[in-house]
């Protein structure tokens, strides 16, 4: 079984910024995280980002971290943006999500992209659905599962 683990928990005010890890998080089931600005009943409720993703823009010169790309979850060990939608994600004690989106379309160019020519959340960053809730936190695992 395909494994890694939530390295931060990223939630903010208001759509459009950066993220700030707040360590641990309410996931509530059909909306995403507690309090945070992109929470609600669309199939976007959690974004997810892997840091693998973001170290390939931080190799380009740009200093980025958990959260700037305005995800939600920030994982390391899984190649996020390979699973299929529909795939079935268990994070934590027994928290589930399910992978609505692969990427998405940004309509304005980001300020990293403005910076270093490209950014990795349309293609890497994924979209998922709370299906079961419960509290995510730093250092919880996550597993690819049925």
């Amino acid at each position: 079984m395909k494994k890694g683990k939530v390295i931060s928990v990223n939630i903010s005010e208001d759509k459009g910024e950066k993220k700030h890890n707040v360590e641990r998080c309410m996931l509530i089931k059909n909306m995403g995280l507690k309090d945070d600005a992109h929470a609600g009943f669309m199939h976007r409720q959690v974004s997810l980002l892997a840091a693998e993703s973001i170290e390939k823009i931080r190799k380009m010169g740009l200093n980025v971290n958990p959260g700037d790309f305005a995800e939600n979850l920030t994982t390391e060990g899984l190649e996020l943006f390979t699973l299929p939608v529909g795939t079935m994600l268990r994070v934590g004690n027994g928290i589930a999500l399910r992978i609505t989106q692969i990427g998405k379309e940004c309509h304005a160019r980001c300020a990293i992209f403005q910076q270093v020519g490209d950014c990795v959340m349309p293609r890497e960053g994924i979209f998922a659905e709370v299906l079961t809730e419960g509290e995510v936190k730093v250092g919880d695992a996550i597993e690819v599962g049925e």
